[in-house]
């Protein structure tokens, strides 16, 4: 049977992916329907049970969404470099996401995201329930498009977004905590680069200290052991800091300790590991990369668990905001969360990233630059190690640009050294007159199927004048262009960036429309 299928540049799609398309948004819906039935049957106790049900079920539909969107942050990597497939890193993330939300979700939230407004302004309670409806509603639907576009977006920013939108259209300008707004659009320029450059000074650590050594077996018998410790540490206190802040307070020195210990415990289990390992290990970057599995596996469901506890709080804690409002008739900035309220979240949570999660972890994994273990295991590192700085610095970062910004970072730095390498050829070769232009293109296809490894030994033969191939200035300044559009792919890139830029400004506008609308409705 052949299968009528128009090209995908056109916006059309198989009969297959179509009927995969219509079942998820069916299994979507359920999960909704379901949770109506169970709230709408349990009878909730309130005064206000109708406004409190349609809350939850906004709730649902954001918690979906951050799995659909933010989650690819945490395991991308690792799929694309292969150390897990699709299905492991769906299976994976879904069961430490829900389990951080669970275990470590925390009972409190604060009622205000980020402290953007400030809810005294805020004199009816009525408007309060309705302003925070009309933020969930924006960032959920914001998260829907951005994930339908392919852009990964903070869903932090996009619930920060609807909170400062609904709350101006509320209480007008002087509502907003505008020096904690200008920290946030700091954060645009600060996660990123921060991200970036960990990664980068990362990946060109370990190339120095391992793939560009003539051994390299035994270059990642001293140093591999290291690295993996240096990540246990890093993952140790990111997990005191951020995923277990609602179950145990503890001070930075305390988190660094704990992390330590892990480290230390971590170093003598790997080093005896990859000693038993490197006596069957190739001398290749291939080699060097399989050490890298396990950590890359630990490090996705650890960033998982992380987010799963943090990130749970931008779905549930309007609806926890919403519900003290109702029952106590104030508005408090602090609000219990009930454990249906939790539930819905880390449900939501794993089931939007099972079914709409892999479409984000492929742009992630493999779509913005290619990477293999050892970049994916700086990605992850960096990850980790940004939010701990920014912490002790009192920086808000988004884990989604601080993740994105890693990966670009790693990126660029391919696209630097294999440009840099390749001006080094083209200078040696300027001195080189071989007029057999077959030559020529065979050897522009050699370098642009090389490593920057095989590209280096391709210098040192150009040096001894093994190789006589003549290169055009023009043809040197297109094959530097074809290589920065081989590493990063640039598109992506704006697209991502612009999406980072309007994703407060768009939440907070469809907020402010949504909140008068609501208004519109109820009085």
């Amino acid at each position: 049977m052949v299968e009528s299928r128009v090209s995908s540049a056109y916006g059309y799609i198989s009969g297959s992916e179509r009927s995969a398309q219509l079942l998820r948004l069916g299994v979507s819906g359920l999960f909704i329907l379901l949770i109506w039935a169970w709230l709408h049957l349990g009878g909730i106790a309130v005064p206000g049970a109708p406004l409190l049900v349609v809350a939850a079920l906004i709730g649902a539909y954001m918690a979906m969404g951050i799995g659909a969107n933010d989650v690819a942050n945490n395991v991308g990597p690792s799929v694309g470099s292969g150390a897990l497939t699709m299905t492991g890193a769906v299976i994976i993330a879904a069961i430490f996401e829900a389990a951080g939300a669970l275990i470590a979700g925390g009972e409190v939230v604060g009622t205000i995201k980020s402290g953007i407004i400030n809810p005294e302004m805020v004199a009816d309670p009525r408007n309060f329930i309705w302003l925070m409806t009309a933020a969930l509603l924006a960032g959920a639907l914001w998260l829907n498009l951005a994930t339908v576009l392919g852009a990964p977006v903070s869903t932090t920013h996009s619930i920060v977004g609807g909170v400062l939108g609904a709350g101006l259209a509320a209480g007008g300008l002087a509502i907003a905590n505008w020096d904690v707004m200008g920290r946030i659009v700091a954060s645009w320029v600060v996660s990123p680069f921060m991200g970036g450059l960990i990664a980068a000074s990362m990946l060109f650590t370990i190339k120095k200290l391992v793939l560009y050594r003539q051994d390299r077996v035994m270059a990642a018998r001293v140093f591999v052991p290291w690295l993996i410790a240096l990540m246990a540490w890093a993952f140790g206190t990111y997990l005191v800091i951020k995923g277990l802040e609602q179950l145990w307070q503890a001070t930075f020195l305390q988190a660094a300790l704990a992390g330590l210990a892990i480290a230390a415990a971590v170093f003598f289990i790997v080093r005896a590991q990859i000693v038993h390992q490197a006596a069957a290990m190739p001398n290749t970057t291939g080699g060097v990369n399989g050490l890298f599995t396990i950590p890359l596996i630990f490090a996705a469901a650890l960033l998982s668990f992380a987010h799963g506890a943090n990130d749970v709080a931008n779905a549930i804690g309007p609806v926890a905001a919403i519900n003290e409002a109702i029952q106590s008739g104030g508005i408090a900035g602090e609000a219990q969360i009930p454990l249906w309220v939790l539930a819905i979240g880390a449900l939501g949570l794993a089931l939007g990233l099972a079914l709409f999660g892999p479409r984000l972890i492929r742009t992630v994994g493999s779509e913005i630059t290619e990477l293999d273990k050892t970049r994916a295991f700086c990605i992850a590192l960096a990850a980790a190690i940004t939010v701990i700085i920014a912490s002790q610095l009192g920086l808000p970062v988004s884990s989604t640009h601080t993740a994105l910004g890693a990966v670009f970072g790693v990126g660029f730095l391919r696209e630097f050294l294999k440009t840099n390498y390749a001006t080094r050829l083209h200078s040696i070769l300027d001195h080189h007159r071989g007029p057999d232009r077959e030559e020529l293109r065979q050897f522009l296809e050699d370098f642009r199927q090389a490593t920057v490894e095989e590209m280096e030994a391709m210098i040192k033969q150009a040096k001894k004048k093994q190789t006589e191939v003549a290169l055009k200035k023009k043809e040197r300044k297109r094959l530097k262009k074809i290589y920065q559009e081989e590493m990063v792919k640039r598109k992506l890139l704006i697209k991502i960036a612009a999406a980072w830029v309007i994703t407060v400004p768009a939440s907070a506008l469809l907020a402010a429309m949504l909140y008068f609308t609501i208004r519109g409705m109820m009085v």
